[in-house]
């Protein structure tokens, strides 16, 4: 190969390396605060730490290094405190506390590292957005090895993050789903938190370098926030979100790279258009998926309320001489006759549409789940009788057979609604 080629494939794969390992340590912790609602605090973490860092690199720290790493997380757990001080003292919501914290924070950082800026090497535009570009140039050696300063502290964080996770695992998962009965359990909630807390200013510090303090928002928000419309179990989500995560920075370098733009900025836009993609064709909470179920609940609900119409009219017919008011279908309705007598639920005949067994056998039980809840609403709501149709005309498409013989219980067994009309039995096959 090519030196030349050699040198610049080593380049930018020390930076796709470098920012998939700071992705995948920001997509742990962002699991843990998406689930736990936390999200807008690990938002005010990440802005916040800024001037625990410029304190730390006053101090003599290098950015990267332990110092300015004790100097994040210190700012980190200054932040939670203050925030929590303004909504127990102070009276205000807890997003509107956060939002007072970190914006007071994140600017004392600016104008602190902007004041320092001849005393310091942190230039507040790197800061800000990062320089991932640059990260394969500032190398140490390990191993015999040149390796990005920047990737090394990207890896050693993210180990230590997975290696907490895994060590408090068990408290993590309580504190994000039951945190009320994981404190009756005498587990330490409050410790937990604070753990990962101060987890997202590890992570958030190690980005720095890569991709700057606005942009790892997205990177601690947004794997995680895809990975929950994919999946409802904690560990396939957090895997997932490392997977987005590690995926779009590779895809975000090279697409800058190729449109010779930011590398942060364009990990972050795909990260979202990931998002995007997700929420329109996710399986279960898609977009896709949820229209597709409105659409087969209305389909449904229009066919069961042709085959209970036809079911009324052959109860008119044996009750006596009434006038059956056929109406006219809609074109909806039409289409679902249509369907049904190709699928065997009704029949046309010379009177008309009319129900097969297997239709009506559908039939009585809208009409049985019609009356049934009418009977309910009567006996224990006691409105009118001309108030009790429209509830029951929306819930007859929903309740069980279950559900059903609960309420037949409730109301005494009565076989009659309270209009007078039969309750159709209920069908076993």
């Amino acid at each position: 190969m090519d030196p030349a080629a050699f040198e610049w494939n080593a380049m930018h794969g020390w930076a796709i390396a470098t920012a998939a390992m700071v992705s995948a340590g920001c997509a742990v912790v962002g699991t843990l605060l998406v689930v736990r609602r936390m999200s807008l605090l690990g938002d005010a973490i990440s802005h916040a730490v800024l001037p625990g860092i410029a304190v730390a690199v006053l101090a003599g720290g290098r950015p990267g290094g332990p110092l300015v790493l004790l100097g994040a997380v210190a700012a980190a757990l200054v932040t939670v405190g203050l925030t929590q001080v303004l909504r127990s003292e102070g009276g205000l919501a807890e997003d509107s506390s956060a939002g007072v914290v970190f914006t007071t924070l994140f600017a004392a950082g600016v104008v602190l590292i902007t004041a320092a800026a001849s005393r310091i090497d942190l230039d507040p535009s790197c800061v800000l957005y990062g320089i991932l570009e640059l990260v394969p140039f500032d190398t140490i050696r390990i191993a015999g090895l040149e390796m990005p300063r920047a990737f090394v502290t990207a890896g050693l964080v993210f180990a230590t993050i997975l290696l907490g996770c895994v060590l408090t695992w068990k408290e993590q998962l309580f504190a994000a789903f039951d945190p009320d009965a994981a404190r009756a359990a005498g587990m330490p909630v409050t410790a937990t938190t604070i753990g990962l807390l101060a987890a997202a200013a590890l992570a958030t510090v190690a980005s720095f370098e890569a991709v700057g303090a606005i942009l790892v928002v997205a990177m601690l928000v947004v794997p995680a926030a895809t990975a929950e419309l994919l999946s409802r179990r904690l560990h396939r989500m957090m895997l997932l979100a490392v997977v987005i995560a590690v995926v779009s920075a590779a895809i975000g370098y090279l697409a800058a790279w190729h449109w010779n733009t930011s590398a942060a900025g364009m990990i972050a836009v795909v990260l979202g258009a990931a998002y995007v993609l997700a929420a329109v064709a996710a399986p279960q909470d898609g977009l896709v998926a949820r229209l597709a179920a409105q659409a087969a609940l209305n389909w449904r609900v229009t066919a069961e309320d042709c085959l209970a119409f036809l079911w009324r009219e052959e109860e008119s017919a044996r009750r006596g001489p009434e006038s059956r008011d056929r109406g006219g279908w809609t074109l909806r309705q039409r289409v679902a006759l249509a369907w049904m007598s190709w699928a065997g639920g009704v029949l046309w005949t010379a009177d008309g549409w009319r129900l097969t067994d297997s239709g009506r056998t559908r039939a009585e039980t809208v009409v049985r789940s019609h009356r049934l809840w009418e009977a309910w609403l009567g006996h224990h709501v006691k409105l009118p009788l001309d108030h009790l149709h429209p509830p029951a005309e929306w819930i007859e498409h929903h309740l069980g057979a279950d559900v059903r013989a609960r309420i037949e219980a409730e109301v005494g067994g009565r076989d009659t609604d309270p209009h007078g009309r039969a309750i159709p039995p209920e069908q076993t096959s």
